[in-house]
């Protein structure tokens, strides 16, 4: 008799078991059909426009900004097919002699254009690298902080020098780097990571870089990782996942979308290195290696007062950022991955 009630009793609690969790699998169908439904893209009305006439109103300020400084000097674009210098620059645009490609021409023949596009090809391939991988690493220290005081005095502590000047970072750079300085003294040789005409100085850039903006490259995936659902985490710890193992299948899937939209920014922008920081932190010796496209486009076009060359050199920067873009948004689609565009 015993025996029998209780294994009546065992088969009621494995139905309350059963029953409960296909009413919790019920409920979780439910719900994403509810977020499926949200969803779906509402279709374009005035009913919408005036339903979200505060978000378009916030929107203005942006938009007149936008066309101003970032639209309406395209205007200048002309520049690139004509001779402009300093006597010409003054007059109206249809009294200018007209040059048609002759500047881009120009740019492509001198001397220094394919070293200078190496350069920027070779920095921005060791940026985008080194900087999203610190990054995310970084990102992933501070989010498996359980201290959080520590955790906010790290974070604040390393995105502060974003908001430093390159001259002061340059400053500091060189007293540390330079042959004979702090570096070379505690290590006792001399590293020559400032003065070497190799792409040794390219290195030495990016990791600068890299300390300069990780903390601040570090907030958009830290805001990433907040909206991974803990439920994830409570559940892999009752499987026996480890803290490598749940950084690894939950939070860098977690965080993927995010780190694949800010690589297309990135590779979009891939031909803007710069100038500032060249310049800072290059010197007689490494100039060979130190030159790119924006600081290239400042000597041939203000330096040597050709205004239509280093409009040129600039228009074709912004061309081949837009193709890279395109491009890199359409392998991502390819690929499964989020798309930009």
């Amino acid at each position: 008799m015993h025996f029998l009630k209780r294994q009546s009793t065992a088969e009621e609690s494995n139905f309350q078991t059963r029953f409960g969790k296909n009413e919790k699998n019920k409920e979780v169908v439910r719900m994403k059909a509810r977020n499926k439904e949200k969803a779906v893209k509402q279709k374009f009305s005035m009913q919408l426009m005036w339903k979200q006439r505060y978000l378009l109103l916030m929107s203005v300020p942006f938009v007149v900004w936008l066309f101003v400084f970032k639209y309406i000097p395209l205007w200048g674009w002309t520049m690139a097919f004509q001779e402009v210098k300093p006597k010409t620059f003054a007059q109206p645009m249809w009294e200018r002699p007209f040059a048609g490609l002759d500047n881009f021409t120009k740019a492509f023949t001198d001397r220094m254009f394919g070293q200078t596009m190496l350069n920027t090809i070779g920095l921005s391939i060791l940026g985008i690298v080194l900087g999203t991988v610190m990054a995310i690493v970084f990102a992933l220290m501070l989010n498996e902080i359980c201290f959080q005081r520590f955790k906010k005095v790290t974070q604040t502590v390393s995105y502060l020098p974003h908001f430093v000047s390159w001259v002061v970072i340059a400053s500091i750079a060189k007293m540390v780097l330079n042959d004979g300085g702090m570096l070379d003294t505690a290590l006792g040789t001399n590293l020559k990571l400032m003065s070497t005409n190799s792409p040794l100085f390219w290195v030495t850039v990016c990791i600068i870089n890299v300390w300069k903006e990780v903390g601040w490259d570090a907030i958009v995936y830290l805001s990433a990782m907040a909206g991974i659902d803990q439920g994830l985490y409570e559940a892999a710890k009752v499987d026996g996942a480890n803290r490598l193992k749940r950084i690894w299948h939950i939070t860098l899937p977690g965080i993927k979308p995010t780190v694949v939209v800010l690589l297309i920014m990135s590779i979009g922008s891939a031909l803007n290195v710069g100038m500032e920081r060249q310049m800072l932190l290059s010197n007689g010796i490494v100039q060979d290696h130190a030159m790119v496209l924006s600081w290239f486009a400042y000597i041939r076009g203000i330096g040597s007062g050709n205004y239509g060359l280093g409009t040129a050199i600039g228009m074709f920067q912004s061309v081949v950022g837009i193709i890279l873009l395109l491009i890199a948004n359409k392998v991502a689609g390819w690929l499964g991955e989020s798309k930009l565009i």
